[in-house]
């Protein structure tokens, strides 16, 4: 998922988690099916009860990414593969079904709830005595007092993803007993489940040292029904093994191996039979290779999740708003959608929304002028802004510099670089030239789109059951100008602070579906990221993998993934 944040997707798109508003129904503005009779799955992981799973075996795992960040609470390790990995082995207080309903998970919590509601709001949660991290330790309330300390966003040597919800919080304290957290809020924060997932251990949260480094290269503790077992370097794998110690109920599977390549080699692998589970990610072929694969099936489910294109508005090219309106004018995400999603067996609807996938209750269409492919006025707001086509020249220039924007796309992910030439071809005719800069995927979101190393880059943020909490990072303005932390497009406002601020706090849903739509009316007037459709989760799956696949919304719970008797 799952987080408490958006999460990123290279290809398959990157890896950020992305603010998913819980319900069914899609609003106003129609759902992804809309006009379309097909029907699309809310969940597809061929669900077992226990008893079909078969006890043992190994697991082999495709994945595009290998993190080397493993504190997903940071900015660098906030990726979705890093997610995938290590759900299997953090705690999480919460689980979500695929309908985005929420209960707790009773391995970490027994009880969470909201016990005052004024003149403050306060969450009291009861702890399973049971849970351990596997250094022996017991899980306290001493672990969320530390995550909060440590993301509330008051030291800024704490390199966190987002402060949502935690800087709302005013105090943490120990209740009847250890087992006991007492959550205070000086602000009311709607989407208080989000929080304290992953929750990692005090010592980790303690200083800012052992929150930036101690999770570099290294998973020093867990608590899940897997533990560490591994990294190989040079093959590029992750190995989990199952904890002998774990309380809940015993893992079937002996052993995950994850293994890490770009996204071409993880298909041939997969049609080779050297992997049990890929994802296949938007792109037509790859789904035709897994589906011609034999023994194995492709699971496929309405994702909360959306591709985009994010604009650097820290580049010297396109830190004018006009100039990124134009180019987003400029491109037809019409055809660009039915570029990617063709041969997906997918309904193809552009996405109008930054927070609501177009078949999530509270969905508007709030685009207006700001999402139509429009070349004259883009041309226009060009001109205006001084970028000027010279006679006989098909590149636009100011003060002898051409209008050279950097489409950085991860290697081996074949609906980027499609992405990046439908692109290209669109805007020359407005004058804007594109260079398309492949770069390795492990290095794609590290050294290029955190730093802010690119003028325009795709990839898809993968979503939670939350709405405005689990975005609010990727469009929270920098309070000193330069801190961006998970707003890679480095644009903000006041103004969508504000509306942002107004919809987390709201506890009634009507009013934060409201506010939330307010803020996205604003963020698509700053022309910084431009949704282009909500995708759909193509999974490839040995066909007796049971409890695994295209979750949509469902939070796995890894002791019952295996394969069938």
């Amino acid at each position: 998922m799952k987080a408490s944040r958006l999460v990123v997707a290279v290809t398959v798109t990157g890896s950020f988690l992305l603010a998913a508003c819980a319900g069914g129904g899609g609003g106003s503005g129609g759902g992804a099916g809309q006009g379309d009779d097909r029907t699309v799955k809310a969940y597809d992981i061929n669900p077992q009860p226990r008893d079909q799973v078969k006890d043992g075996g190994t697991l082999r795992w495709g994945i595009n990414e290998f993190p080397a960040q493993w504190n997903r609470n940071h900015v660098d390790g906030n990726l979705a593969m890093a997610t995938v990995v290590s759900n299997a082995l953090l705690p999480s207080p919460f689980l979500s079904d695929e309908k985005a309903e929420i209960t707790v998970n009773d391995n970490y919590v027994i009880d969470a709830r909201v016990t005052q509601r004024r003149p403050e709001q306060v969450v009291t949660y009861t702890l399973n005595p049971r849970a351990r991290w596997s250094d022996g330790r017991p899980i306290t309330w001493a672990d969320y007092r530390a995550q909060w300390r440590a993301l509330n966003g008051q030291d800024p040597d704490f390199r966190i993803v987002s402060s949502t919800g935690y800087q709302d919080i005013g105090q943490v304290t120990r209740g009847k007993d250890d087992f006991e957290v007492v959550v205070t809020f000086e602000r009311p924060f709607g989407d208080w489940q989000s929080l304290f997932s992953p929750l990692l251990p005090a010592v980790t949260n303690r200083t800012s040292q052992s929150f930036n480094t101690a999770w570099l290269n290294k998973i020093p503790v867990t608590a899940g029904p897997f533990k560490f077992g591994g990294f190989d370097q040079t093959a590029k794998t992750i190995t989990l093994v199952r904890d002998e110690a774990w309380w809940g109920d015993r893992a079937k599977l002996d052993k995950i191996i994850y293994r890490a390549s770009e996204q071409d080699s993880l298909m041939g692998a997969f049609g080779n039979g050297e992997l049990d589970i890929v994802d296949v990610g938007p792109s037509a072929p790859d789904l035709a290779r897994a589906r011609a694969t034999q023994g194995a099936q492709v699971r496929q489910a309405a994702g909360p999740d959306f591709r985009h294109f994010t604009f650097n508005g820290s580049s010297e090219l396109l830190k004018d708003r006009d100039v990124r309106l134009a180019v987003q004018l400029g491109i037809d995400r019409q055809a660009i959608a039915r570029s990617d999603l063709q041969g997906l067996d997918w309904p193809i609807a552009l996405l109008n929304n930054h927070f609501f996938m177009n078949t999530q209750e509270g969905y508007r269409d709030n685009a207006g002028g700001m999402g139509v492919y429009d070349p004259a006025r883009a041309r226009k707001l060009l001109d205006a802004a001084g970028w000027r086509l010279a006679a006989g020249t098909t590149v636009r220039q100011k003060d002898g510099k051409p209008l050279d924007l950097r489409f950085v796309v991860p290697s081996g992910v074949q609906v980027s670089k499609a992405e990046g030439e439908l692109a290209q071809s669109m805007l020359a005719q407005i004058g804007v030239k594109l260079t398309i800069k492949a770069v390795p995927s492990d290095d794609f979101f590290s050294k290029y789109v955190i730093p802010g190393n690119f003028d325009i880059t795709p990839f898809a943020y993968i979503g939670t059951p939350f709405p405005v909490s689990s975005s609010y990072g990727i469009y929270i303005d920098a309070r000193d100008g330069k801190t961006w932390n998970a707003n890679f497009g480095r644009v903000g406002s006041p103004a969508v602070d504000d509306a942002m601020s107004r919809a987390s706090q709201a506890l009634d849903p009507v009013r934060a579906r409201k506010e939330t739509n307010r803020a996205d009316r604003l963020i698509w007037e700053l022309a910084t990221v431009l949704p282009l459709y909500q995708r759909p989760q193509n999974v490839a799956a040995r066909e007796t993998l049971a409890n695994v696949g295209a979750r949509g919304f469902y939070d796995l719970r890894y002791e019952d993934i295996g394969f069938m008797r």
